[in-house]
């Protein structure tokens, strides 16, 4: 199993789990690989170390060997895969500044979990949006949690009439059934 760090033209971190090299290019040529966050297929693979799983309960050895000072653990990301520590010396490229800044990837993880919520606890109905959100707003149907489409004079003419809707972009990848 090969895990990769991959990035979207838009700077969205995400790890991909592939069985091998050539899975992973033969996905990529489809269109297969997407970003989780956004959808872009224009995917870049990152740099990285390889993760090597020796034992349990073994401590990180710092890649100059010296253990000087007190030791500074390997960090973790959003997407679960480890970084590298501040002292750590790297050969990487550094990404631009304003992507590497971890409330960045909090932000990005939080609005993850949020469209996840949403989808998994909201009755999906579709294109009907508007007029459904109508029928619960003046007691025609039962109060529930609904998502769907609406155009921009279906959403402006929902919050005049005093109906609280909320845009909420949703990746591709989230919009079939959950697993």
């Amino acid at each position: 199993m090969k895990v990769l760090d991959l990035q979207c033209s838009l700077g969205h971190s995400f790890e991909g789990w592939f069985g091998s090299q050539a899975d992973y290019d033969s996905q990529r040529e489809r269109g297969l690989v997407t970003c989780p966050v956004c959808s872009d297929s224009e995917i870049t693979k990152m740099l990285s170390a390889p993760r090597l799983n020796l034992g349990h309960g073994t401590a990180p050895v710092s890649p100059q060997g010296q253990g000087g000072g007190s030791e500074v653990g390997p960090a973790t990301s959003v997407n679960g895969s480890e970084a590298p520590s501040e002292g750590a010396a790297s050969t990487v490229p550094a990404s631009p500044p304003e992507l590497t800044h971890p409330s960045l990837q909090q932000i990005q993880a939080a609005m993850m979990n949020m469209v996840r919520h949403v989808m998994a606890n909201t009755e999906d109905v579709g294109s009907q949006f508007a007029e459904e959100a109508r029928k619960i707003h003046y007691g025609e149907r039962e109060e529930r949690n609904i998502r769907g489409q609406a155009t921009r004079e279906e959403t402006e003419a929902l919050i005049d009439e005093g109906i609280d809707v909320m845009a909420l972009p949703v990746p591709d990848n989230l919009k079939g059934p959950l697993q």
